[in-house]
């Protein structure tokens, strides 16, 4: 008699929003550089930006101006880079080919769901903006007031409130090796994504799978975690 075989396991896929479905690394560079001018650094390109771009913020800064910033500098430059980007958002589009990405994967009654450190008031209204925010089981974003020092924490809480979506069967996509590291503590795996804020040799530091884009990352979540149950046992 034949051997029965058991369902096959389907991917559920936690997007980050900022550089990955959110195509915005040029108005952060531009808003970077606008509030590093105050502290006297120097413009960044995107290729010098996504060398130095780390987590936590204060180590980013570190890197820039040799030292950590003052809490008074730290202040200005945050609120200046707040100003720059809002006034440069209005122009900023979804990554190629990412609403089509999100309908389909959603049409084929897959699941997904946001998880982000962008402020958690400011993502819901964004999301219905761009039209896409019916895609998602749930969206998570930084309701703390201030910067986040890490994802690792929040992914394990999304994780956790989402229902019927096991930790083994997520998929983080992200674009910075904090995504990675969040979805080894929640328990998910990862796919960086080399459109945003890293550079590809920063992201290959992760040691997860690093794509060009994101239709890309959707295959290879189906190749990590696709396969019939038997074979991942």
């Amino acid at each position: 008699m034949a051997r029965p075989t058991r369902p096959t396991r389907r991917p559920h896929i936690v997007w980050d929003w900022n550089g990955t479905l959110l195509h915005d690394t040029d108005a952060v560079l531009e808003a970077t550089n606008t509030a590093f001018g105050e502290l006297g650094v120097a413009p960044l390109t995107l290729d010098g930006y996504r060398d130095a771009y780390t987590l936590p913020l204060p180590r980013f800064y570190e890197r820039l101006l040799g030292r950590l910033p003052t809490d008074a500098e730290w202040e200005r430059a945050e609120d200046v880079f707040r100003r720059s980007y809002l006034a440069l958002a209005g122009g900023v589009a979804l990554a190629d080919g990412a609403a089509r990405l999100l309908a389909d994967w959603h049409a084929a009654g897959r699941t997904q769901s946001v998880c982000s450190l962008a402020a958690h008031d400011q993502l819901l209204p964004l999301l219905g903006r761009y039209g896409i925010d019916h895609y998602f089981l749930r969206v998570d974003g930084n309701t703390t007031g201030r910067p986040a020092p890490g994802k690792a924490e929040q992914m394990a809480r999304h994780l956790a409130a989402l229902d019927g979506v096991s930790a083994q069967d997520a998929v983080v996509v992200g674009d910075a090796t904090d995504d990675a590291v969040a979805a080894a503590h929640a328990g998910a795996r990862a796919v960086l994504y080399t459109g945003g804020s890293h550079s590809r040799r920063s992201l290959l530091t992760a040691g997860v799978p690093v794509v060009d884009t994101l239709s890309e990352a959707l295959l290879v979540a189906e190749e990590l975690v696709g396969q019939p149950l038997e074979q991942t046992l």
